[in-house]
């Protein structure tokens, strides 16, 4: 048997286990191996307050340069972009699409990369080409417990809505720029590049990779890091990419569960490049447009950061919160094309109503990325739910056709249905997570991975074993049967 699969055996022995250093965590290099290695809570806030202080910041301001990059397109419509290269309606709406076809093309190559390269510089790269998502997930896993990352995601999703306020207030200053060679729009493209190359750079050079080599953290801070976050049993990260691993996420239900869920949840997300147009046709002129489009991310934010901050304060709330956020989205949709439509007021504050589902999606993603343990499994889970993620947003801006304007009754009815579907979806994975917590718990304790080690060299050149805590054995959810998923 090699040690591979002497890691992965499901066979129990009461023979201590040497496992290669290429299976195990790479936590496990800083960590302490006795179980009876802990961090105290108040060395836990001071840690967690230093990262924050440390990655926060930084994937808040990535992350607000992403979500405008894409915000971009659907701002420059009434800037004068369409008229300016003769575009149709249709055309336009096959930009948004060609935009997620490549993220679609790119996803599992990136899935790769990020097993094999540092994140951190990494990230920088894709800072370039826009791939952040799945980086920003793994990374959030890395250095936060379960507790804490449905609220971090939410603290770097919340840039959404302040890009969306930000590129209203660029876009409101560019209409007034009076200049021979640019237009508008052009202008605004040119910003906002601008502001991406500078971004990236900054990442290059100071982003971290993972707790055990950022430069903000002291040798004794990384293992205090690692031990703070040992209760996810999920681990660091691993750079040995384990096919099992990816077997295992291929045929796992709740993964496909996921993608499903944020595909369905993305349709109305065809809503960024098509809202500044859609206003318009309320009947408000662009300059109103572009300001009234500020409010969009002021309702963004608060649906998100609401959202996640009572997915991380109650625990096991994740699928309530979604199917609750979902409501007023669906009673918002259903007002937009029912209510006449000289009631421009109306039809605005039934727009902003129908935005509130956007705080569904950090919740989900966190959700699906808190219940994924094994880092090629969870590289691998996420790559197929950002695919999933790529292909709804692909197809939802291909629905709204010319044909229906003014009143674009057909996406919005399809963004009522898909969004219907999202809350029944969420509910089911609850109910399904739920019954295998139940068989786990029914079942008599796993000691298979209890006498684990590596040899390591101690200060004197010797060889020594090296006890490797469970939570760092790079196992993954279905592995480690004291796993619990989160509801």
């Amino acid at each position: 048997m090699s040690k591979e699969e002497s890691i992965s055996s499901k066979q129990r022995s009461d023979v201590a286990i040497a496992a290669d250093f290429r299976d195990v965590d790479i936590a496990a290099q800083v960590a302490g191996g006795g179980y009876g290695d802990s961090i105290g809570e108040e060395d836990a806030l001071r840690i967690r307050r230093k990262i924050d202080w440390h990655l926060m910041p930084l994937m808040c301001i990535l992350y607000l340069m992403q979500f405008a990059d894409k915000t971009t397109l659907g701002q420059s419509a009434v800037l004068g972009l369409n008229q300016s290269t003769h575009l149709t309606a249709n055309q336009f709406n096959w930009l948004g699409t060609i935009f997620y076809l490549s993220f679609l093309a790119f996803e599992y190559p990136q899935n790769l990369a990020l097993q094999y390269f540092p994140v951190g510089k990494w990230m920088s790269v894709n800072i370039f080409v826009w791939s952040v998502a799945l980086c920003f997930l793994i990374v959030t896993s890395m250095f936060y417990t379960h507790a804490e990352q449905t609220l971090r995601v939410g603290y770097w999703f919340l840039m959404n809505g302040l890009a969306v306020i930000v590129i209203g207030f660029i876009s409101f200053g560019v209409l007034h720029t009076k200049t021979d060679n640019f237009e508008p729009w052009q202008w605004l493209f040119i910003i906002t590049g601008l502001m991406t190359l500078v971004v990236a750079v900054v990442f290059w050079f100071i982003f971290p990779d993972s707790p055990v080599n950022a430069k903000f953290l002291s040798t004794e801070e990384k293992r205090l890091a690692v031990l703070r976050i040992k209760s996810n049993q999920t681990g660091v990260e691993n750079k040995h990419f384990k096919l099992n691993q990816l077997y295992e996420s291929l045929l796992d239900p709740k993964t496909w569960l996921f993608a499903l869920i944020v595909a369905l949840s993305q349709i109305q997300n065809s809503l960024t490049n098509q809202r500044q147009l859609i206003v318009k046709m309320f009947g408000f002129s662009t300059l109103e447009t572009t300001l009234l489009g500020c409010v969009d991310g002021v309702v963004v934010m608060i649906a998100i950061f609401g959202a996640t901050k009572i997915a991380s304060v109650f625990r096991n709330t994740r699928s309530i919160v979604v199917s609750t956020w979902i409501v007023p989205a669906v009673v918002g949709g259903i007002l937009v094309i029912t209510l006449p439509f000289t009631n421009k007021i109306g039809l605005l504050f039934s727009y902003w109503t129908a935005l509130i589902g956007n705080g569904c999606l950090p919740v989900l993603l966190g959700w699906a990325n808190n219940v994924t343990a094994g880092h090629s499994k969870r590289i691998s889970t996420n790559a197929i739910i950002l695919i999933a993620y790529a292909i709804g947003n692909a197809c939802g801006p291909l629905m709204w056709h010319a044909s229906y304007q003014p009143r674009n009754r057909i996406p919005w009815a399809i963004i009522i249905a898909c969004n219907g579907a999202v809350a029944v979806l969420s509910i089911f994975i609850r109910i399904y997570l739920a019954r295998e917590n139940n068989i786990r718990e029914r079942q008599t304790s796993d000691t298979t991975y209890e006498d684990v080690y590596i040899v390591v060299q101690d200060e004197t050149g010797a060889e020594a074993k090296k006890k490797v805590d469970k939570a760092f054995l790079d196992l993954t959810d279905r592995q480690n049967r004291d796993y619990r998923y989160l509801l």
